[in-house]
């Protein structure tokens, strides 16, 4: 099989995003993990880092599925679905009681871009030339590889962008 030309220019963002993931969660605890920045006393309410890693866990398996290839051990549960979808409401846990453990959120997240990125480099050059079969985001991304590109690309940045902000607020500082 020929090396996809195509795919491997989109996987090259996924890997990189990959790799500032996993920078990003330098110095971030389990207690932490779940809860809301907290700035001169005021919590900040804005995506903390499980609901960040948990909603973009939710995608890998779309995109390796939308190259053809079998996402079966990357498909979220139900509860994931439902705990971190697009319309979810990301809320502090302070008992740790709401969302999974870190671990297991983290690991669900990142081996799944890390398969998404394989199947990207693995995938023939035509399936991205396909109509996007996102009827919804179809206006906004008329092939497949374009939004395959914003899936591992600019929607993973920027949820990585919104960890970035967390960071500083939870007083960890760049990472």
């Amino acid at each position: 099989m020929m090396m996809s030309n195509i795919g491997s220019m989109i996987a090259a963002s996924a890997d990189l995003g990959l790799v500032y993931a996993e920078r990003l969660l330098t110095d971030v605890t389990p207690e932490m993990f779940a809860r809301f920045a907290v700035v001169g006393g005021q919590a900040i309410q804005s995506n903390h880092p499980a609901f960040i890693y948990g909603h973009l866990s939710l995608y890998a398996s779309r995109v390796i599925e939308q190259v053809g290839g079998d996402a079966t051990a990357f498909q979220p549960s139900q509860a994931l679905t439902d705990a971190f979808s697009k319309d979810a409401q990301c809320v502090d846990d302070p008992d740790g009681t709401i969302y999974p453990p870190m671990d297991e959120v983290v690991q669900f997240c990142m081996a799944g871009y890390r398969a998404a990125s394989e199947a990207l480099k693995a995938a023939d050059d035509q399936c991205f030339q396909a109509e996007n079969p996102n009827e919804a985001m179809r206006a906004k991304f008329p092939t497949n590889g374009a939004m395959l590109g914003f899936y591992v690309g600019g929607h993973f940045m920027m949820h990585m962008g919104q960890l970035s902000a967390w960071r500083r607020a939870a007083g960890l500082g760049p990472a």
